[in-house]
């Protein structure tokens, strides 16, 4: 498939906007202008059930890159089917609920940008085209690491709809939040998917840094709320390395790069 037309990534970052904005389904009706709050109910309740196994998804995560510093090629597809599978885990668990005011309800948007992102980064692990080259990533790259750590750690609770810090250490190997919610879930990814670079799918990784841009600038309205200003600080790793690698993947040196040359060395 040839991606290379300029008018091909805006249809495709188009279509994105259309899947973020379809509207969501009730079972009570709810007033659009209340769409955020809707939403926020179904974030609070969604993944409550499953909260005990947050530790599965830090191991395995830890698990995948672990393999991809003992071989690139193999924890390339690692990496990538890891997170396209946890991607339809976010689209079966955090984007429905049962909530208090609106009954039933489901993120439709967000369940459809999670399962076609999960398509894929599960095409892509097939295909086998990401490759992380430790020893030739530049060094400005890890001064995003901070940002995926915050990601990964989520330290943060809900306290009826007020969001608090909480650093307790424990949660950087329990914090249900990382593995069970998109905005957390992302930003590592995409961390990894900048330390990769050029050796990441190009449409894949546009799709994920795009949608993340969106999720990153709709929560940009915790900020609004003073109850929820944390949850604005947690989310600001999603919209900085959405930003980065959207940078990366339209701007940045793509042919010429330590990574390209080591890898057409290695055939």
């Amino acid at each position: 498939m040839r991606t290379e037309r300029r008018w091909f990534y805006p249809l495709v970052y188009f279509l994105l906007l259309v899947i973020a904005f379809l509207p969501l389904y009730t079972e009570r009706p709810y007033d659009p202008r209340d769409t955020s709050q809707v939403i926020f109910e179904i974030l609070q309740h969604a993944t409550l059930p499953y909260a005990a196994w947050g530790w599965v998804f830090h191991l395995l995560t830890l698990a995948v890159i672990g393999v991809a510093t003992w071989n690139p090629q193999a924890g390339g597809r690692a990496i990538a089917a890891y997170f396209g599978l946890n991607y339809l885990v976010v689209a079966a668990t955090q984007t429905r609920a049962e909530t208090p005011t609106y009954g039933s309800a489901v993120h439709t948007g967000a369940l459809v940008a999670n399962v076609l992102l999960a398509a894929l980064w599960l095409w892509s692990a097939w295909k086998g085209n990401l490759q992380i080259h430790w020893q030739t990533i530049p060094r400005w790259r890890w001064l995003l690491l901070p940002f995926a750590l915050l990601a990964f750690w989520s330290p943060l609770r809900l306290e009826g709809s007020r969001a608090v810090p909480d650093f307790n250490p424990v949660l950087l190997l329990t914090s249900p939040d990382y593995g069970l919610a998109y905005c957390f879930l992302t930003p590592v990814f995409l961390f990894l998917l900048i330390l990769a670079w050029p050796q990441v799918n190009r449409f894949a990784f546009c799709v994920t840094a795009f949608n993340g841009l969106l999720y990153g600038i709709f929560n940009l309205n915790h900020w609004a709320v003073s109850e929820r200003v944390w949850l604005g600080v947690m989310h600001l790793p999603l919209l900085v390395l959405s930003l980065v690698a959207l940078g990366l993947a339209h701007w940045g040196k793509r042919e010429h790069s330590p990574q390209a040359r080591l890898c057409r060395r290695l055939g």
